[in-house]
């Protein structure tokens, strides 16, 4: 373990990657910790399976060519005149812009899944308590169920996903080959994940293909659980920081937070869609540029399911924001909201929903396993 990553409970020990012959060692076994159990033994109860039908079928149909997946509301480009004009006589291109807007969000999420996926699995090769170390193995296959499940939607829908934005592709690569345990966990687990959580709450209310509805909710069972394992780094880190190491977890998280708010879904950040419809990007951004003003950014983040809403929500339950940097989240969310609502998020209640809905299947399926297999012995 090296003092960078600011470790304070044997739960979140690490070892250099490349330090193998630590994990033979023998009371790794005999001290594994209990804290993870709960949350590893409930993965049977939201197993679901992207290539089995009687939990998600690929082949449900949507028209692409005449119905919009977004509402005009979820597109901030149709707010700037200069988009407004440009498809004023192009209803179908409209529909099409829109469709590719979405295809952008859903490629930032199936990207995002391939992030997390890579680093679950760099946590195990660090993580020293057996029980922490199982736990990130777990939301490893999760993870890759995600990126399977992202990846059929998608070529279901458009054939291929888009390329990673830049600033997401730059803030991943950070993150996964961060040598710092805290980086991995508030990066990750806590900032991308409570992103991602508010972006599935968001589709799940209000986009218009129910295929999309169901993958995002399935995700969110698993989502939900990948949550606690970063709530519980913070109850037992947080408290034990003295005020530099808080600083320096804090900036962190605020170094993310900035970068995504910023950047995540600005016009130069998908110039191929723009180009592709015969539009000027840097018009685009001009324009989105002149009205993203810090008061329309508060207005939207009043929403629950804004995705920006729920990563500031995560940071500040967590107790990693502090009055150092409180003014500047401020400038973007209400605080008092916050301490009203307690811990319960936005993704909660459909996890809860689909979590019942797995063990409808997947209780089912045991008992009529289990049906079978006393009549064979019979």
């Amino acid at each position: 373990m090296t003092t960078t990553n600011i470790t304070k409970d044997a739960l979140y020990d690490a070892v250099a990657p490349t330090d193998f012959a630590a994990m033979l060692e023998l009371d790794r076994h005999t001290d594994r910790s209990t804290a993870f159990d709960k949350i590893i033994s409930a993965t049977h109860d939201h197993f679901w399976d992207p290539m089995d039908k009687k939990y998600i079928d690929f082949d449900e149909p949507f028209d692409m060519e005449n119905e919009a997946i977004l509402p005009d509301y979820l597109v901030p480009a149709l707010e700037t005149r200069y988009v407004q004009e440009f498809f004023a006589d192009k209803p179908k291109e409209l529909i099409r812009f829109k469709n590719e807007m979405a295809r952008w969000q859903l490629s930032a999420i199936l990207h995002g899944e391939q992030g997390a996926l890579n680093l679950s699995a760099s946590l195990c090769h660090v993580l020293r308590d057996a029980g922490a170390q199982e736990y990130a193995a777990n939301q490893a296959r999760e993870e890759a169920r995600h990126v399977s499940a992202f990846a059929r939607y998608i070529k279901a829908r458009w054939g291929s996903p888009l390329p990673c934005g830049e600033v997401l592709k730059t803030l991943m690569v950070e993150i996964v080959h961060a040598p710092e345990v805290y980086k991995k966990i508030v990066g990750m687990q806590m900032l991308i994940e409570g992103l991602a959580m508010g972006a599935f709450a968001t589709i799940y209310n209000e986009w218009r293909d129910p295929l999309a509805r169901k993958l995002t909710q399935l995700v969110m069972t698993d989502e939900a659980f990948h949550h606690k394992f970063g709530k519980i780094w913070a109850d037992r880190t947080i408290p034990k920081l003295d005020a530099g190491e808080h600083a320096i977890v804090e900036d962190w998280a605020a170094h993310c937070f900035q970068t995504l708010l910023f950047n995540l879904v600005a016009p130069h950040q998908m110039r191929a869609i723009y180009e592709d419809f015969g539009m000027d990007p840097d018009k685009v951004m001009a324009e989105f540029q002149e009205i993203a003003t810090d008061s329309e950014r508060r207005e939207r983040m009043k929403e629950a399911t804004n995705i920006f809403r729920v990563l500031v929500k995560t940071l500040w339950n967590a107790g990693i924001i502090t009055d150092r940097t409180k003014a500047f989240y401020a400038m973007y969310v209400d605080f008092k909201e916050f301490e009203a609502e307690g811990d319960h998020m936005v993704g909660d209640d459909i996890a809860e929903d689909g979590i019942r809905f797995l063990q409808t299947i997947n209780f089912g399926a045991r008992s009529d396993a289990l049906q079978q297999v006393r009549l064979a012995a019979e």
